[in-house]
């Protein structure tokens, strides 16, 4: 049985958004499976049709790398438009994590917030809600919202904003979290771009500050059931 679930809407924002969490979840013996719903970097290409596929297929195989590294216990992609989840049925989103739930059974899920820039991750947020709402028949016990650099700041809180209550020592996993965004060499950025090694760095140490440790992932926290 998988103790936590991560639903991504891209390869790169599990690391981004929680990959120190997952890092220390596995290391404390935690069983954490990462879900990522969209294909990725075909918005790149001028029409999807004419996306590079072999470079679909790195970006997927660099994924798989990556779940490995910080020791999740699996990892499912799936093949939802690039930038385009708007253009979705949001039904259609909630059924494949519905069924995600129904197959692994996790108690904790780690998503996107809602207040952010990428169209995407909105619509993530909103299928993660639909689909762990507590009918009594669900096994989720517990929903938390992680920021995504480059996505959670640069919507400037026009969409309501980050507002995280939860802090997640990741002082022992900060440079697993580094060492894995540098895995994805496609999505990773030279300083002062948020992406950035120096970046994730800083973010961490600023949370650490406000949680009064080192270095913290900070997350908000949509529900918990006790």
């Amino acid at each position: 049985m998988i103790d936590v679930l991560v639903v991504a809407a891209h390869p790169d924002d599990e690391v981004l958004g929680c990959g120190g969490t997952i890092a220390r979840l596995a290391d404390e013996g935690r069983r954490v499976h990462i879900a990522i719903l969209g294909e990725g970097i075909t918005s790149r290409a001028d029409a999807r049709a004419q996306a590079d596929a072999e470079a679909v297929r790195r970006l997927h195989a660099d994924a798989r790398a990556v779940g490995e590294l910080l020791g999740a216990a699996g990892v499912s992609l799936f093949s939802l438009p690039d930038n385009r989840f708007d253009t979705v049925p949001l039904l259609d989103v909630v059924k494949i994590v519905e069924r995600l739930i129904a197959e692994h059974r996790p108690a904790t899920v780690y998503t996107h917030s809602a207040g952010d820039l990428n169209v995407d991750h909105g619509v993530v947020h909103r299928a993660v809600l639909t689909a762990t709402r507590p009918t009594g028949q669900v096994c989720v016990r517990e929903v938390y919202a992680f920021e995504v650099a480059s996505s959670t700041e640069w919507a400037f809180g026009q969409f309501g904003g980050f507002r995280p209550s939860v802090f997640v020592n990741i002082a022992e996993s900060l440079e697993r979290k580094c060492a894995a965004m540098a895995r994805y060499e496609s999505e990773a950025r030279a300083f002062p771009h948020p992406r950035s090694a120096e970046a994730l760095r800083a973010s961490a140490q600023r949370w650490g500050s406000v949680a009064g440790v080192p270095a913290a992932e900070a997350f908000e926290l949509m529900r918990s059931i006790r």
